[in-house]
């Protein structure tokens, strides 16, 4: 069962993201998650790890960490699976842990990591919350819970190198979202320890901005969050699709 590390089991939640460590969503939806929740929705965060393999900080920080920017989010909600870091796996007993907390949580949507990364835990966090999304709508699979189903999975693709499907305009919540990322002083703040493989506080603020302002320009915004789906999006109305050509 998942750890409550922040907010209230007062739920259901209307989007949840999942990713596999403290952090990952601060950097690559954050700004989507802060914005669903300043216009009112209940919005939640699932971490399936804390981060312990990682080279600073320890997984109690961290997840003290995690909780200070989800009150910079605005979440609802935030959780911790308690899965290995570095061993995240779509195992029958990861998937139905999951599946659990999504029938506890009912989304109506979720964010995942986009299903190609470099890290083999942000692949197999994509592997296992479609998995997990999938198995809690079986209504013979007994988990404590009644049967539910998210109606709608998307993907973060911030880090993907491909078109993405939709940006979502994160202009007024990017320095919201840079504050809830650096929240994570163990992981970002200037120190010795690891110093080669981290850049410095002012390099990674450079560094998210650029990407931001890249994907804000394709919809002609400062900054932007960049999103894959799989399926053909509906459209009722093709004048209100809100993408000007020129």
């Amino acid at each position: 069962m998942a750890r409550t590390i922040y907010g209230s089991d007062a739920l259901p939640l209307d989007l949840l993201a999942i990713a596999a460590h403290p952090d990952d969503v601060e950097q690559t939806c954050g700004g989507t998650l802060l914005r669903a929740a300043e216009q009112g929705y209940r919005v939640g965060v699932l971490d399936l790890t804390a981060g312990e393999m990682g080279s600073r900080g320890t997984p109690d920080v961290r997840l003290r960490e995690a909780a200070v920017a989800a009150e910079l989010l605005m979440l609802a909600w935030r959780g911790n699976l308690g899965l290995p870091d570095a061993r995240v796996e779509a195992s029958w007993e990861a998937k139905c842990a999951l599946a659990a907390v999504i029938r506890r949580l009912r989304p109506e949507v979720v964010i995942l990591p986009y299903w190609e990364a470099r890290h083999p835990d942000h692949y197999r966090a994509s592997e296992l919350g479609f998995e997990g999304c999938f198995l809690a709508g079986l209504r013979r699979l007994e988990l404590g819970a009644e049967a539910c189903r998210p109606s709608t999975v998307i993907y973060s693709a911030s880090y993907a190198y491909i078109r993405p499907s939709f940006v979502v305009d994160i202009t007024q919540q990017f320095e919201r979202r840079m504050q809830a990322l650096l929240a994570y002083r163990s992981q970002y703040a200037d120190q010795p320890e690891a110093s080669e493989l981290f850049p410095t506080e002012e390099e990674l603020r450079r560094r998210l901005e650029a990407v931001a302002r890249f994907y804000g320009q394709m919809i002609g915004v400062e900054y932007g969050e960049p999103f894959v789906i799989k399926e053909v999006m509906r459209v009722d109305d093709v004048m209100k699709l809100g993408v000007p050509t020129f």
